[in-house]
């Protein structure tokens, strides 16, 4: 056995993601770019790291490579100590078979010979996919504090929009009385964050038991938390008030980036207090011709900009070629806008190519073009399309093929 921990973070980021189609068909969720220059797993991974949380799992599944290979040993997120570290975890196997995560319970349980290396007094989850800063210790504390045997991260939401979540229905110590799994007629507007911090030796019987019923769906949301509920577990609510979003869709992914550029921010991304640290790559100074034109946007190291960008986030080594127009839009890593070419309101993945004189996207809808894609001279892409990663637009008629 490890030297035993105070706690030990889970964190799931085996999503397959599909509701961000093509940006998605080749990663993990987690994997997303956003902000520029930041990976949507660099989130959680800063939180354990600033909460003093440095023993963290990383449950990988869905398309792990390009995970894997970002996380590393954990180093840019100060995780890469002797007594710790950031360990991704693909699911178990034993002899000649392997099984999937059957649910957010069942990858817990399936590692548990790696939690119990460290026997922890406390167990954290975490979710890979939504983007916010929060202080784990704080929680923890107030799960002791409590003496509660799960304590779940809450945000208040409309009314309205309540039937969407897990919601949590409390008494007024925010005890919890009833779990309710997207309701209909929801009873509160405390929506379950899917931040959990249990009791070690208590959630490990649940998980073992859970393991051992056919029948259940092996998630904590639909299976742990209502059974430790009619079991008369003490459940608490902890509220969270800051910035938090889940960019589970393109349009909710679009908006977290195009938020970063308004005035006062929400999210600070250069809060020295609590910094967001990624893996970045070693790029120059980005380079600015004075014949460019950028208006309230985001340009990270290493990009040409010789054309004009307005109200758009625009990641490392991006080249943006004289006459070429890119607006309200994210360009991802490495990619190239040619000459004359107007890309608006588009999500764009990492390596793509747009030729001379193209227009993609327009006003009403977002475009998405997967990662690879080489578009040529004259293409048109209307508003709304998504193009499948490392395919290739050829134009078939003169003055470009509508598509």
């Amino acid at each position: 056995m490890m030297k035993k921990k105070r706690s030990v973070a889970m964190l799931l980021a085996g999503g397959q993601g599909s509701r961000l189609g093509v940006l998605t068909k080749q990663r993990a969720k987690p994997a997303v770019t956003y902000g520029g220059k930041y990976r949507i797993i660099d989130f959680p991974l800063s939180n354990c790291s600033h909460s003093g949380i440095d023993t963290v799992g990383v449950l990988t599944q869905y398309e792990p490579l390009e995970l894997n290979a970002y996380i590393g040993t954990g180093a840019p997120w100060d995780l890469d100590t002797m007594s710790g570290g950031a360990f991704v975890l693909p699911p178990y196997v034993t002899g000649d078979t392997g099984q999937w995560y059957t649910g957010t319970a069942n990858a817990i349980y399936q590692n548990i010979s790696f939690v119990d290396r460290y026997d922890p007094d406390y167990l954290v989850v975490l979710s890979g996919d939504h983007i916010y800063k929060m202080d784990y210790s704080l929680m923890i504390h107030e799960h002791e504090e409590k003496g509660a045997d799960a304590t779940i991260a809450v945000l208040k939401v409309p009314m309205e929009e309540a039937s969407r979540f897990g919601i949590m229905v409390t008494d007024d110590d925010l005890n919890i009385t009833e779990f309710q799994e997207k309701p209909q007629k929801p009873q509160s507007d405390l929506a379950s964050m899917g931040i959990y911090v249990f009791t070690w030796k208590t959630i490990r019987e649940y998980l073992v038991r859970d393991a051992k019923d056919p029948k259940s769906s092996h998630d904590f949301g639909k299976n742990i938390i209502p059974e430790m509920l009619a079991r008369g577990e003490k459940l608490v609510a902890y509220p969270f008030m800051g910035y938090w979003k889940d960019v589970g869709t393109i349009k909710s992914l679009w908006e977290a980036n195009m938020e970063l550029l308004a005035d006062e921010p929400e999210l600070d991304l250069n809060d020295p207090s609590w910094r967001i640290y990624s893996r970045n790559p070693n790029e120059p100074c980005c380079f600015v011709d004075r014949y460019a034109k950028i208006s309230n946007s985001m340009i990270c190291e290493g990009c040409y900009i010789y054309g004009t960008v307005e109200n758009s986030v625009i990641s490392a080594g991006v080249r943006i070629e004289p006459g070429a127009v890119v607006k309200d839009s994210i360009i991802m890593q490495n990619c190239c806008i040619s000459r004359d070419s107007q890309v608006t309101m588009t999500i764009m993945d990492e390596e793509t190519t747009v030729g001379e004189g193209c227009r993609i996207g327009g006003p009403d809808e977002i475009t998405v073009i997967g990662s690879e894609v080489k578009i040529h001279d004259g293409f048109r892409i209307k508003a709304g399309e998504q193009l499948a990663a490392g395919t290739e637009w050829e134009v078939e008629v003169a003055g470009g093929e509508e598509k």
